[in-house]
């Protein structure tokens, strides 16, 4: 029998669920706060999750990573009394299966669940892909889990696959491991930089010529696409490729067939194509910048690799992984970290992402070269100064001083220390949603704060999202005030 979580703080919401589950055959519980409701989860097997947004003790949005890193997790269908787009934005992007309105009809909630169960089925049944190999990829984040997984569809198939993400994200191991676990494993993987192609050679290095074709070309030369005949042929920083060759390219995508500089015949490569960029290829399409043709054809499977600072509990693997293979090339015993070595690189935003911390490691073990334990101070000052001024940013400034007998005359009418601390907090959230018109993004830029944790507080302090309209003719009000 299905089992159904139900994570929402109104009961009788939750009672008409499970109604609705057990007319359909499957049981159903609830509870009615977060912290009650991961517990359950976390320590049942439960095939949907209807999960709120907006709960006592925090927000939904929260936890959606969280019951996602469970063995078989469940398929998580949001359901929400304050629709809002960002927020059914992050859902999604997170993995939930379904973001929908409480006042959406019981059949609409029917109909997703029952899809969800549908799909849940679907995927039992489905027969479990061979383990991808994947040695130089560390990491066991969910958000790395789904890139492999991804990666794991892409090498079961030829289609062409972009890799995005910011620069130092790891691309090219990914273009690596999907080319060693596919079926082009035993050709060539030939790797082209687009950004450092000379524009007046890129058809000679891609496409190869006839010697004699052009003034220096004293011998005939095998372009690119022919060394990927039967392999991977795998296109870095596809956005800086020129528009001109952008379209011949296209031909040679949809014909495997090119004609190198000078011949009069073509040739043939059957390569499987992988793209990477840190670009926004959307953008310049739009702008004018990318063949929209061409663009649809390198995208049929697009992988999103996340920086750095979005999966923290990754970097203490790849800091030690970085370290296991400087000791193994060095021949020397490995160092040890100490807890404030591992918090201060939790902390950097690390905007080179893996790339710039691998590159701190191996800094840091030159100048540490016989020093067994690694503490924060052996990390370059950039690294240190920017982990400590981020820290000041999040603690309270100080106070100016003020004279004894002002203070003296103040005493009786203060208040705890934690309820004047509340109520200065409960008035800047309310003032900030209505300078920002009740603007979500707008709030989140200016106040710093993450968007869960905003809706946590709007919670909170009970501050709706969307203003409420007053009498005719007379603007909005909010609630809260």
């Amino acid at each position: 029998m299905d089992q159904i979580l139900i994570i929402d703080d109104n009961e009788q919401l939750c009672q008409t669920l499970v109604k609705l589950v057990d007319r359909l055959g499957m049981s159903a519980v609830y509870e009615t706060t977060l912290q009650q409701g991961l517990e359950k989860a976390l320590s049942g097997n439960y095939d949907i999750v209807f999960l709120d947004i907006n709960l006592p003790d925090g927000c939904g949005l929260d936890i959606i990573r969280e019951l996602r890193s469970l063995p078989f997790p469940p398929e998580i269908i949001i359901i929400t009394g304050h629709s809002d787009d960002d927020g059914a934005e992050i859902a999604i992007q997170n993995g939930a299966w379904d973001y929908i309105e409480k006042s959406a009809s019981m059949q609409n909630i029917r109909l997703s669940l029952s899809r969800a169960i549908q799909y849940r089925k679907q995927k039992k049944e489905r027969p479990s892909h061979v383990a991808l190999k994947r040695d130089a990829i560390i990491g066991a984040s969910i958000q790395i889990v789904d890139c492999l997984d991804e990666a794991a569809y892409a090498a079961n198939c030829d289609n062409p696959t972009l890799i995005t993400g910011e620069t130092g994200t790891g691309k090219e191991l990914f273009a690596k491991a999907i080319h060693e676990n596919s079926r082009q494993s035993a050709g060539n993987f030939v790797v082209v930089d687009c950004a450092a192609l000379p524009e007046h050679l890129v058809e000679s290095i891609l496409f190869g010529h006839k010697k004699g074709s052009f003034t220096g070309s004293i011998e005939n030369h095998e372009g690119l696409i022919r060394q990927a005949d039967a392999g991977t042929l795998f296109l870095d920083e596809v956005g800086e490729m020129p528009l001109g060759i952008q379209k011949k390219f296209l031909r040679v995508l949809q014909e495997k067939r090119f004609r190198p500089v000078g011949c009069e015949t073509e040739m043939h490569s059957n390569f499987r194509l992988i793209c990477a960029t840190h670009r926004n290829l959307e953008d310049m399409v739009a702008n004018g910048l990318f063949r929209q043709d061409l663009y649809y054809r390198i995208r049929t499977i697009c992988i999103a690799l996340p920086p750095l600072r979005d999966r923290p509990k990754d970097i203490p693997c790849l800091a030690l992984h970085r370290i296991g293979q400087a000791s193994i090339r060095m021949g020397e015993r490995s160092h040890g970290l100490t807890p404030d070595f591992l918090e201060t690189l939790m902390a950097y935003s690390w905007p080179g992402n893996v790339r710039e911390l691998f590159n701190t490691i191996d800094q840091v073990l030159a100048r540490a070269v016989d020093e067994p334990i690694l503490f924060s101070s052996h990390l370059p000052i950039n690294i240190r100064t920017s982990v400590i001024k981020q820290n000041l940013t999040r603690s309270p400034k100080n106070m100016p001083e003020t004279p004894d007998h002002v203070e003296s005359e103040k005493v009786a009418s203060l208040v705890p220390l934690k309820e004047h601390l509340e109520n200065v907090k409960g008035q800047y959230i309310n003032d900030l949603m209505r300078q920002t018109s009740r603007n979500v993004s707008d709030a989140c830029r200016i106040s710093g704060l993450s968007r869960a944790y905003l809706y946590q507080l709007l919670q909170k302090y009970d501050i709706s999202v969307t203003p409420a309209k007053k009498a005719a003719g007379q603007g909005y009000t909010a609630v809260g005030q």
